[in-house]
């Protein structure tokens, strides 16, 4: 059968720069980015806890892809920092580098027939599971870390089945591409491009998957200025991404920071995710009234602000970090141990606590913590940060903060804790 007009011939294809190398190099970057990206996520879904309790886990239905969840550890301190920093940055570094590479491959998504033989078929619909994976996962991303949320569900199992079946199909696609990739790379040195000008620019020899153009265009770009471009493309976003997560002086530099880069000054100027107004928390809910109901071994215990106030406090250093990429500094908190609060409560070897929050009923106002983080001398239930009480957005009267920890998992505005063996 001929193909139709248009992109499915052959000849619309008229990039000379188009070709096996060009496409090895994108595909070397992204089989070096894409399990870093993979495996980063991995341990970020980890960090909620998921297989501890129904509260934490966005995604019930998992089953055996919830195979390598471990007790997430509360050393060192700013584990999560920097794993989810890494998969944000990187994943927004990748952008052009993805683009390029799905520009040098364009014709294949054209090929005629689409379906020659059942190998071919299979190979096909990898192509597909790949491509479309990939958009979809660099996508939801995106949009989840600049907090615009237009998905038709939850974001974390989105994002959480999408990567599986991304992951599955890019396997598949490097054991079967792989040797291709390695002989095209060897093609024709680094170097050699890089001292090649606009004037001697030629196209590759045909190859069999049908990259190289049949009638090539007069070059308009060299294959250097290409990878120039999008290397540079790569850096503009590391510049304007990165410092969300680094802090200090680069968080001027973070334009696409989806939170504010200049919070003001004063002990409570540090970034916070959503304000009390934003979740529905009044002055009302944590007002003279508020009472923190701690349950344990025996009768519940109630205490006022200024009962907690009047037992021995304790400081930590610790930043919060967040699943869109940005974190603070390390602040100073102070206030009780969670680990003195489950002896005060009869239960010194407590195994778990359900953390509960004052405001309305919503996502992530409950949570339930280790017992490792549970005894951690830093993980605190907070009054006070940067010598002063919290401020009403940061989880006045008494919010969780515990080392390593998702900042959606320091729960704030805390009303109960229920410890439990």
């Amino acid at each position: 059968m001929p193909p139709p007009p248009g992109p499915f011939r052959p000849g619309f294809w008229r990039s000379p720069i188009r070709g096996p190398w060009l496409t090895s190099v994108f595909g070397l970057v992204l089989l070096i980015g894409i399990p870093v990206l993979f495996v980063t996520g991995a341990l970020s879904y980890a960090a909620y806890n998921p297989d501890l309790s129904p509260l934490n886990d966005q995604t019930p239905d998992k089953g055996i892809l919830g195979f390598y969840l471990f007790d997430w550890p509360t050393h060192p301190y700013w584990l999560y920092r920097l794993i989810q920093g890494v998969h944000v940055t990187l994943g927004v570094v990748l952008v052009p580098v993805l683009l390029a590479k799905l520009w040098s491959v364009i014709p294949k998504l054209f090929e005629w027939l689409p379906v020659r033989t059942v190998a071919h078929g299979l190979e096909r619909l990898s192509l597909v599971m790949l491509v479309g994976g990939v958009i979809f996962e660099f996508a939801t991303g995106i949009l989840n870390i600049q907090l615009y949320y237009v998905f038709p569900g939850s974001f974390y199992r989105l994002h959480f089945y999408g990567a599986w079946v991304f992951i599955a199909a890019f396997v598949v696609h490097v054991c079967l591409k792989f040797g291709r990739m390695t002989s095209a790379l060897r093609s024709r040195g680094l170097a050699t491009v890089l001292r090649t000008d606009l004037a001697h620019t030629r196209p590759e020899p045909p190859d069999p998957d049908g990259l190289v153009a049949t009638s090539p265009d007069a070059p308009s770009m060299t294959r250097r200025g290409a990878l120039a471009m999008v290397g540079a493309g790569s850096l503009v976003l590391l510049v304007v991404t990165a410092g969300q997560s680094i802090g200090g002086r680069l968080r001027a530099t973070a334009l696409l920071a989806p939170h504010n880069r200049n919070p003001g000054s004063g002990p409570s100027a540090f970034q916070i995710n959503k304000s009390a107004a934003a979740v529905g928390v009044t002055p009302a809910l944590v007002g003279p009234d508020w009472r923190l109901e701690v349950h344990g071994h025996g009768p519940a215990l109630v205490l006022t602000r200024e009962q907690l106030l009047a037992m021995r406090q304790h400081a930590a250093a610790l930043p919060i970090a967040c699943v869109e990429g940005w974190s603070t500094a390390d602040q100073h908190w102070s206030g009780l141990r969670l680990a003195d609060l489950a002896a005060l409560a009869g239960l010194p070897d407590a195994g778990s606590v359900l953390v509960e929050s004052v405001q309305p009923p919503g996502a992530f106002t409950k949570v339930v913590l280790r017992g490792n983080q549970i005894h951690n001398p830093r993980s605190l239930l907070a009054l006070r940060v940067n010598g002063a009480d919290l401020s009403l957005d940061h989880g006045y009267p008494a919010r969780v903060i515990v080392p390593a920890n998702p900042g959606v998992n320091n729960t704030k505005w805390v009303g109960r804790l229920t410890f439990r063996r």
